[in-house]
């Protein structure tokens, strides 16, 4: 088992206590940047390492806050969006294969209301009522390994991880070794995808540990990790003396017609000799399934396995196809998780963590305790308030405050981290003190101010700080920022200490000091010529930077993913963007105007902008950074190969044929960009009955009106958009501009 205690960071306030629905547009700003880093971490760790430092309960939680945040401001989804994207890229090592249909993760349900909500989620889409007839099916969700299996003529190929979802790794040799697995399918179409997961028996994962342990090997801290680390072994006997198992679950590209069903889909590979959970049923309404789910929740220990939840699936392939997908998800399957574990243990400390933005966030620290099959030891107390057992509008969240000593209640409801859930009062040490807040920075000393309506406590040292400039250069360097690989978070921490790194353009001369000489980095505990060599080379590669991506790496206080995005599709360049952010530094002048207006924006962000460049001038810091930099001015990418492929289309009215959720769904598998308003740069307006204001403000511009019938033609193949006289990259006056972009965000 793994210490889940690593992940403090200052996002860790945000939580039930302040959902997502009382935060201000600020404060999601800044924790949308967070989470998407931290996503993106624990993907790469759990897909491409085998070594995942929270549960698949934390990881659907922290992805649902980050999708929730995106929902109620969605100018702040940027377009690599961490919410979207399955898995993470196939690690080094293994040969890399391209699934013939992608891999998709599932939607996640947490209550008996989010299942209902799917189930009305799918009637709102295809246009049924409620009392039209649709049929599920239901199965265990296996915490294991999910393969791919590409069947050629019947015979097995090809096996494969999911990766990033679209690429994965190529384990035929391994996989061949699974008994679960035939070689063979008779009747299958001439191209067939079969997907699975591969999985341990507990009894399996306690024998592997005792063998690894005689061994003085490293030990598996779940069977999950157990067997994905087995699958990927080089040497295949490894593989096959580790007993894996393999449930099949699911189609991908098929070639040709299979079943009209994913019912008669799954009975017909059991037939063929594959193994599908003994809990597959297929169940006719919501009722149905939710007794399924507490059937498979009360029988789960008895498995022998691991199961995370319940997997529930429109049975009619016809309707899969309808419903289609999102970006990452089939919008006709759901995955059912069960409620988290709790444990009680000690309070030990209280400690404060600074942020990169001078946060001072409080943790707890724990007597150790297993909560779910995780080591705990530290969990989020998010800020004073909740300390002090209050909101933030001063009422009470729970009976008491939490004091050191005391006996506390752990919970992991898959959020970013473990939290506190109640205290027992009978068990406090009549000795016990309340917690004090600092009023000053542990770190630099320097003073800690709480701004009125801020929920969080923050360092006043900011430059001075060593705390912040750490973390300023943990931010730089993190995966959505420059993605610098082998900057870990302790070698930052070293080298700032040695005074290497004092910000983030020490970064580019750490091969010019530890290159050669007698402090060379290839001597040091730890590292070696190639460790060494690989870094400066990746520091040296990451010269060449994305405008967007520049942005975001500055750690600019509300500047997140999404605004970086926005901020450089305005301006295209980095010498545009610098030029005019210093010039709208005295907050007066058409510089500001442009900058306080810009979309998304607005004037706490312009304000945090300019602010941050008046600090970055006075040590010189953009200075020095642009000497080591090749910023590459903002290139925005479209889908190619069909008629309405990188043009942006509008809906209004109300369409006969389908819901207006379906027509947008089908337009963007065409590559069109949906926008809610008519502009210049508008490609198509699509009207049903009663189309209101757009279609005349469409009429007005000049800008192609189809009626449903040529829609759904065109769907068909059989119709085109009109060629616009205007482009997209046109842009006249400055008003016009910011109109264009306010519509095409």
């Amino acid at each position: 088992m793994r210490d889940a205690g690593d992940l403090m960071t200052e996002q860790a306030k945000d939580s039930e206590e302040n959902p997502v629905e009382s935060l201000s547009r600020k404060a999601a700003e800044t924790e949308l940047a967070e989470l998407s880093r931290q996503i993106a971490e624990e993907n790469k760790r759990y897909h491409q390492e085998d070594e995942p430092r929270i549960s698949d309960g934390e990881f659907d939680r922290l992805k649902q806050r980050a999708k929730a945040i995106e929902d109620r401001f969605p100018e702040l989804k940027s377009s690599d969006s961490q919410t979207e994207k399955v898995g993470a890229p196939p690690a080094q090592g293994f040969e890399k294969s391209t699934h013939l249909q992608p891999m998709l993760s599932l939607d996640n349900a947490f209550d008996e209301d989010d299942v209902r909500e799917f189930d009305g989620r799918i009637r709102r889409f295809l246009g049924l009522t409620g009392s039209d007839a649709v049929t599920y099916t239901a199965e265990p969700k296996i915490d294991g390994l999910s393969v791919s299996l590409t069947y050629q003529e019947g015979q097995l190929v090809k096996a494969s991880t999911r990766g990033d979802g679209t690429v994965g790794e190529v384990v035929t040799e391994n996989v061949l070794t699974i008994e679960d697995i035939p070689h063979s399918v008779p009747d299958a179409p001439d191209i067939m995808e079969l997907r699975g997961e591969v999985y341990m028996l507990h009894s399996d994962f306690v024998e592997l540990n005792e063998g690894q342990k005689k061994a003085e090997k490293k030990l598996y801290a779940n069977p999950r990790n157990a067997a994905a680390g087995s699958l990927r072994q080089i040497d295949s006997s490894v593989t096959k003396s580790r007993r894996l198992h393999f449930f099949a679950h699911g189609l991908g590209m098929l070639s040709g017609p299979f079943e009209d069903t994913n019912y008669d889909a799954m009975r017909r590979l059991a037939d063929a000799g594959f193994i599908i959970s003994d809990g597959f049923a297929r169940c006719f309404n919501v009722d149905e399934l939710l007794e399924r789910y507490r059937v498979i929740e009360q029988n789960r220990a008895e498995l022998g396995f691991d199961i995370d939840g319940v997997v529930y699936k429109i049975d009619n392939v016809e309707l899969q196809n309808r419903l289609g997908t999102s970006s990452s998800a089939p919008r006709w399957a759901i995955a059912h998780k069960f409620p988290a574990e709790t444990a009680w243990t000690r309070l030990e400390a209280i400690d404060i963590q600074v942020g990169r933005t001078g946060a001072l966030s409080p943790v707890a620290r724990l007597q150790p305790v297993t909560v779910g099959g995780v080591v705990v030891s530290n969990a989020t107390l998010h800020n004073e308030d909740y300390v002090a057992g209050r909101d933030a509008d001063g009422d009470r969240i729970r009976k008491s405050d939490l004091r050191v000593g005391d006996w506390v209640k752990v919970y992991r409801a898959g959020d970013v981290i473990p939290k506190i859930a109640d205290v027992d009062l009978e068990k406090r040490s009549p000795d016990s003190v309340p917690y004090e807040f600092p009023n000053t920075c542990p770190i630099c000393g320097s003073e800690a101010v709480r701004p009125e309506g801020d929920a969080v406590r923050r360092c006043t040292g900011d430059l001075t700080c060593k705390a912040q400039a750490v973390e300023r250069i943990k931010h730089f360097v993190s995966r959505a920022a420059l993605n610098i690989e082998g900057m870990g978070n302790q070698y930052i921490e070293q080298f700032a200490e040695e005074g290497l790194l004092k910000d983030a353009a020490d970064i580019f001369l750490l091969e010019e000091k530890l290159g050669e000489g007698e402090n060379r980095l290839a001597e040091r505990k730890g590292w070696g010529k190639l460790s060494a060599d690989n870094l400066f080379k990746e520091i040296r590669a990451k010269q060449n930077v994305p405008l967007e991506k520049l942005i975001f790496a500055l750690g600019i206080r509300h500047v997140g993913a999404g605004v970086s995005d926005r901020l450089a599709r305005h301006f295209g360049t980095w010498g545009r963007f610098t030029g005019v952010v210093n010039a709208a530094r005295d907050k007066s002048g058409e510089q500001w105007v442009e900058l306080v207006s810009l979309e998304g924006v607005g004037k706490v962000i312009a304000e945090s902008l300019v602010a941050a460049f008046d600090k970055f001038e006075s040590i010189g810091f953009l200075e020095r950074l642009e000497n080591h930099l090749e910023v590459e001015d903002f290139v925005e990418t479209v889908q190619s190969g069909s008629a309405l492929a990188g043009k942006i289309v509008v809906f209004t009215g109300t369409l006969q044929n389908m819901t207006r959720a379906e027509a947008k769904s089908r337009a963007e598998q065409l590559g069109a960009r949906i926008s809610g308003s008519v502009s210049r740069n508008t490609a198509l307006v699509v009207a049903g009955s009663s189309p209101g204001s757009k279609a005349k403000k469409a009429a007005e511009l000049g800008v192609e009106v189809m009626d449903e019938n040529r829609w759904m033609e065109l769907l068909d193949g059989k119709a085109s958009v009109r060629e616009s006289e205007q482009s997209a990259d046109v842009q006249s006056d400055g008003s016009e501009k910011q109109q264009l972009l306010a519509d095409d965000i």
